[in-house]
Protein backbone atom coordinates (compact mmCIF):
# COMPACT_ATOMS: atom_id res chain seq x y z
CA UNK A 1 0.00 0.00 0.00
CA UNK A 2 0.84 3.71 -0.41
CA UNK A 3 -0.61 6.92 0.05
CA UNK A 4 -0.94 10.00 -1.99
CA UNK A 5 -1.30 13.17 -1.18
CA UNK A 6 -2.62 16.38 -3.06
CA UNK A 7 -2.10 19.71 -2.01
CA UNK A 8 -4.47 22.41 -4.21
CA UNK A 9 -5.17 25.87 -3.42
CA UNK A 10 -8.71 27.77 -4.37
CA UNK A 11 -9.58 30.59 -5.20
CA UNK A 12 -11.88 32.14 -2.24
CA UNK A 13 -14.71 32.76 -4.61
CA UNK A 14 -14.74 28.68 -6.11
CA UNK A 15 -14.82 27.00 -2.36
CA UNK A 16 -18.17 25.96 -2.25
CA UNK A 17 -17.72 24.97 -5.57
CA UNK A 18 -14.91 22.38 -5.10
CA UNK A 19 -16.96 21.39 -0.99
CA UNK A 20 -19.91 20.87 -3.31
CA UNK A 21 -18.05 18.90 -6.36
CA UNK A 22 -16.16 16.70 -3.57
CA UNK A 23 -19.33 16.00 -1.67
CA UNK A 24 -20.82 14.85 -4.70
CA UNK A 25 -17.45 12.39 -6.01
CA UNK A 26 -15.87 11.52 -2.63
CA UNK A 27 -17.92 8.29 -2.91
CA UNK A 28 -17.27 7.65 -6.45
CA UNK A 29 -13.53 8.33 -5.79
CA UNK A 30 -13.32 6.01 -2.37
CA UNK A 31 -15.05 3.18 -4.06
CA UNK A 32 -12.59 2.83 -6.97
CA UNK A 33 -10.89 -0.83 -7.12
CA UNK A 34 -7.74 -0.23 -4.93
CA UNK A 35 -8.79 2.87 -3.36
CA UNK A 36 -8.80 1.97 0.54
CA UNK A 37 -9.04 5.39 1.82
CA UNK A 38 -9.89 9.00 1.05
CA UNK A 39 -9.61 12.47 3.16
CA UNK A 40 -9.65 15.59 2.81
CA UNK A 41 -8.33 18.71 4.83
CA UNK A 42 -8.66 22.41 4.35
CA UNK A 43 -5.58 24.16 6.01
CA UNK A 44 -6.95 25.99 9.51
CA UNK A 45 -4.78 29.57 8.80
CA UNK A 46 -5.37 29.44 4.76
CA UNK A 47 -8.87 28.53 4.02
CA UNK A 48 -7.68 28.55 0.27
CA UNK A 49 -5.47 25.49 0.80
CA UNK A 50 -6.80 21.43 0.86
CA UNK A 51 -5.14 18.02 0.59
CA UNK A 52 -6.43 15.01 0.03
CA UNK A 53 -5.10 11.72 1.40
CA UNK A 54 -5.43 8.32 -0.37
CA UNK A 55 -4.34 5.03 -0.05
CA UNK A 56 -3.81 3.16 -2.18
CA UNK A 57 -3.32 -1.00 -2.75
CA UNK A 58 -0.85 -0.29 -5.58
CA UNK A 59 0.43 2.31 -7.78
CA UNK A 60 -1.22 0.48 -10.92
CA UNK A 61 -4.38 1.36 -9.12
CA UNK A 62 -3.82 4.86 -8.74
CA UNK A 63 -2.61 4.85 -12.33
CA UNK A 64 -5.65 3.26 -13.58
CA UNK A 65 -7.81 5.73 -11.77
CA UNK A 66 -5.85 8.80 -13.12
CA UNK A 67 -6.59 6.80 -16.82
CA UNK A 68 -10.21 6.88 -16.25
CA UNK A 69 -12.54 9.15 -17.75
CA UNK A 70 -14.35 9.84 -14.63
CA UNK A 71 -10.83 11.12 -13.20
CA UNK A 72 -9.97 13.10 -16.31
CA UNK A 73 -13.57 14.96 -16.19
CA UNK A 74 -13.29 14.94 -12.05
CA UNK A 75 -9.47 17.16 -12.39
CA UNK A 76 -10.55 19.28 -15.69
CA UNK A 77 -13.75 20.83 -13.12
CA UNK A 78 -11.54 20.70 -10.26
CA UNK A 79 -8.20 22.57 -12.08
CA UNK A 80 -10.47 25.46 -12.86
CA UNK A 81 -11.10 26.39 -9.43
CA UNK A 82 -7.45 26.44 -8.91
CA UNK A 83 -5.39 29.86 -8.07
CA UNK A 84 -2.23 28.22 -7.83
CA UNK A 85 -0.37 25.27 -9.44
CA UNK A 86 -1.01 21.65 -7.21
CA UNK A 87 1.59 19.64 -5.95
CA UNK A 88 1.37 15.56 -5.54
CA UNK A 89 3.47 13.33 -3.74
CA UNK A 90 3.53 8.91 -3.97
CA UNK A 91 4.49 8.12 -0.32
CA UNK A 92 5.24 5.22 1.60
CA UNK A 93 3.82 4.43 4.95
CA UNK A 94 6.99 3.51 7.08
CA UNK A 95 6.02 3.82 11.06
CA UNK A 96 2.38 4.44 12.18
CA UNK A 97 1.56 5.03 15.77
CA UNK A 98 -2.05 5.08 16.97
Amino acid sequence: MFIRIVKMSFDLKHLSAFRDMFEEKKTLIRNTKGCQLLELYQDKNNPEIFFTYSYWNSEQDLENYRNSDFFKATWQQTKSYFNGKPEAWSVDRKESLT
